[in-house]
């Protein structure tokens, strides 16, 4: 098995920059004008030009304003305060500025296209720490 990341965005060019500024990935290839790989990260992620309205799964109409999902990255990194001051200068919207949690330190933002992510560090513990509370 493997995993892809597939993320909507309503036109290619901003989304790119957007995720090879915030997050140092590189294009791989390009598919078109709609649709491009990125690489840097475990897995792939393929950004694909749908527009703003147009139906998505479930009969969902696509919208690129904040929205909530259920299913969402969390990006680990080494540096939760400096990642976020890379995203945000990428375009990124801070919800929830970084904070020490027992497993670590976490920040929550959005892209500019709506879709939430979080910056994550963990410590040497880990998610364990939640075993031990």
């Amino acid at each position: 098995m493997a995993l892809l990341i597939n993320i909507d965005v309503p036109e290619i060019a901003t989304a790119e920059r957007f995720y090879t500024a915030a997050f140092g990935l590189r294009v791989g290839r390009r598919f078109g004008t709609g649709f491009v790989e990125l690489l840097g990260w475990p897995a792939p992620v393929y950004l694909l030009a749908k527009p703003a309205g147009t139906v998505g799964a479930g009969s969902d109409k696509r919208r690129y304003e904040r929205h909530w999902t259920p299913v969402h990255a969390d990006i680990v990194v080494d540096d939760v305060d400096g990642a976020v001051v890379r995203a945000v200068a990428a375009g990124a919207q801070l919800e929830v500025p970084a904070a020490d949690t027992a497993y670590g330190r976490i920040a929550m933002l959005a892209d500019p296209f709506g879709h939430g992510f979080c910056l994550l560090s963990f410590n040497d513990r880990g998610y364990d720490a939640l075993l031990e509370a």
